[in-house]
């Protein structure tokens, strides 16, 4: 969540940079960064941004798995074992 602290100039990030860094690393929050009083940047400490990607992901990435568990309870699909001989014959694998 944002809140008006979390909103300050270039200017005084630059000032203030380590003061501003031990901030967004305890609150876990991002800081908008303004240039001639508009919102032109976002900063984020590094653990809570790879957070805000794997959210991201996970939202990018359950819908098709989501879809593949439904054709897979509709019979759907072909069979691990069956898709592990093909990719062994198609690169050249022996066993």
């Amino acid at each position: 969540m944002l809140k008006i602290n979390d909103i300050t100039s270039l200017t005084e990030f630059q000032r203030n940079a380590k003061a501003h860094v031990k901030r967004l690393k305890r609150t876990g929050r991002p800081e908008v960064l303004t240039i001639n009083g508009k919102p032109e940047v976002i900063v984020q400490d590094a653990a809570s941004y790879q957070k805000l990607v794997d959210a991201a992901e996970l939202a990018h990435t359950l819908p098709a798995l989501r879809a593949s568990l439904k054709e897979a309870d509709r019979g759907e699909g072909v069979r691990a074992a069956t898709v592990l001989a093909q990719l062994r014959e198609k690169l050249g694998i022996k066993r």
